[in-house]
């Protein structure tokens, strides 16, 4: 008989007109008649709620709801009072976010990118001392999640592909192995058994029967559980299924937010805490109404605070961070045929010129060796291109801005076709069109990425508008390497830079990359000419090249 809604100021009550009920509201004190627009109601101050509510009881079929706002201050996260068995220490500000885990069990970690929220899963599940951990991850993270829990716990964990695809789960049985990591897109075939939905209907969970070894998993780790923003498609309805009454579900993501409140129905559902949201439509009626579908956002976001999520921003954290930070991402390349092809062209090279010269490393050897490495750096490139173009995605959806450095030309103009907006800095700018990429990026904020040409872009400019640096290929040269990175890292800079390096996976880039850290520990000795310099690393690649291909004293005598 009666509608009554509670907002943050008083009571809104509605009824059919009925001269009694009328007579009956006006002796509650401080009752009178309203209208907003089309709408009218009777209001009642909140100090006469209690009044309103015993009166309002009486009546048979009375609906109360309430859209008052809970808001209030969001306590601090908690300090970490335990010791973890790591192999590295630990921020401060990331020990903190592994106590709030420890205490919720099941929530959305959503610092900021860079910040290190794998590491904070690591160190929550090793606490917890959890029996058994799936890791769900995008296909282009699995070999950086395996080499993040070797150096964090010392542990080998296991990537699931098609070699162990019937067997993975009795390495765990006979205590070989507990941390298993698969992509997205193979979620179906490891752990789904059938998929029953009728032709006309949309599929729901209850369409998918799922294989009984997801019950061995304790806990799940959903990396970029962005990636289920929508809970129609098969990708999230297998996480959801698999996620179902686990004690422990660690979802990470830089952007829960993707574009609208409602992008977080399907991550909420997968950490089992939808519920405290009033469940979809509650959620749906609280937070997706009005023009932009967003209402409510203060409690929303206070909410998500109390009661399942977390993020801190760079700024936040500052003082914990080192004034540079490097990030290793290994890459499945996506032209694998085509670099084996390229790289049996060089092993091949290489066996036969070391035959001809009695194994040493002459001068026209190292020369064609440097044209044949060049073609390997160029495919190797293009293999992670998708892969790169995702991660920097990630970076501008989060705000901020990013600097990509590329060897070849080609690469900086194929990153550019893809990236709407950028600007880019090669070799054969004039000054002026170089000065005006440095200006856009420096200072408009629509211009969120520069590419540029690591001879070209690597000196004489600063870009400290983002504090983010991406590398798609790699110099020879540390010192080249640095001075890409203090193109962010320059007076003016007042974050810690993250300077994130792409290698593809077993091919030309790890070489490099690994001769590129050892040289960097030794770069005073190093900063002679620079032919003496790219002499010097070129023989060591073709003695690292020649160990792992094989290439043995029968093949050629190496000095």
């Amino acid at each position: 008989m009666l509608d009554i809604v509670e907002t943050n100021h008083g009571y809104e009550v509605t009824f059919q007109y009925k001269p009694w009920l009328v007579d009956a509201i006006k002796r509650i004190p401080g009752a009178g008649f309203r209208s907003r627009g089309n709408e009218k109601f009777w209001f009642v101050p909140q100090s006469s709620g209690t009044a309103l509510l015993n009166w309002a009881s009486s009546f048979q079929g009375t609906k109360v709801k309430s859209t008052a706002i809970e808001i209030g201050e969001i306590d601090p996260l908690p300090e970490l009072t335990i010791d973890i068995p790591l192999k590295k220490e630990m921020f401060h500000y990331q020990k903190k976010g592994v106590a709030y885990s420890l205490d919720k069990k099941r929530l959305i970690v959503g610092d900021q990118p860079g910040l290190g929220k794998t590491v904070q899963a690591i160190a929550t599940l090793m606490a917890a001392k959890v029996k058994c951990i799936l890791v769900i991850c995008p296909a282009t993270l699995r070999e950086n999640w395996k080499r993040e829990w070797k150096i964090w716990t010392g542990k080998d964990v296991m990537i699931m592909n098609d070699r162990v695809k019937t067997t993975w789960h009795t390495y765990y049985k006979v205590g070989m192995c507990n941390v298993f990591i698969v992509n997205y897109e193979s979620l179906k075939k490891y752990f789904v058994e059938s998929i029953n939905k009728p032709e006309d209907k949309p599929l729901r969970l209850n369409h998918i029967k799922f294989r009984e070894l997801i019950d061995l998993f304790d806990a799940v780790i959903i990396d970029e559980v962005h990636r289920c923003k929508d809970g129609r498609t098969q990708q999230a309805k297998f996480v959801m299924g698999i996620t179902r009454g686990k004690e422990w579900v660690l979802a990470l993501t830089g952007t829960p937010v993707v574009n609208k409140p409602i992008d977080l129905i399907p991550q909420l559902y997968i950490i089992g805490k939808l519920d405290v949201f009033g469940s979809y439509k509650g959620f749906v009626d609280r937070y997706c109404q009005g023009y932009n579908q967003a209402s409510n956002l203060k409690e929303l976001n206070f909410l998500m605070h109390k009661y399942c999520f977390y993020r801190r921003e760079k700024t936040e954290v500052l003082k914990d961070l080192p004034d540079k930070m490097r990030n290793i991402v290994r890459v499945e390349i996506k032209n694998r045929a085509e670099y084996h092809k390229a790289e049996q062209h060089l092993v091949d090279y290489l066996k036969e010129n070391l035959k001809k010269s009695d194994g040493e490393i002459t001068k026209a050897l190292r020369g064609e060796t440097m044209v044949l490495i060049g073609i390997l750096k160029k495919i190797s490139a293009r293999g992670k291109v998708e892969e790169v173009l995702e991660h920097i995605q990630e970076v501008v959806e989060a705000g901020e801005k990013v600097v990509v450095f590329a060897w070849h030309k080609e690469m900086v103009q194929e990153l550019k076709k893809n990236i709407p907006g950028a600007v880019t800095i090669v070799g054969d700018d004039s000054m002026d069109q170089r000065q005006k990429s440095v200006d856009d990026f420096q200072s408009d904020p629509k211009t969120q990425v520069i590419i540029c040409n690591i001879k070209s872009g690597g000196v004489g400019i600063t870009l400290t508008a983002s504090s983010r640096v991406v590398f798609i290929e790699l110099p020879w040269h540390p010192a080249d390497c640095e001075q890409c990175e203090d193109r962010c890292h320059r007076i003016g800079q007042k974050d810690s830079v993250q300077c994130t390096y792409f290698l593809g996976h077993e091919t030309i880039d790890e070489y490099i990359y690994n001769i590129i850290e050892k040289k960097r520990n030794i770069v005073n000795q190093i900063t002679g000419a620079e032919d003496n310099v790219e002499t010097n690393m070129v023989d060591e690649f073709i003695n690292l090249f020649m160990q792992k291909n094989k290439i043995s004293d029968h093949d050629a005598v190496i000095n």
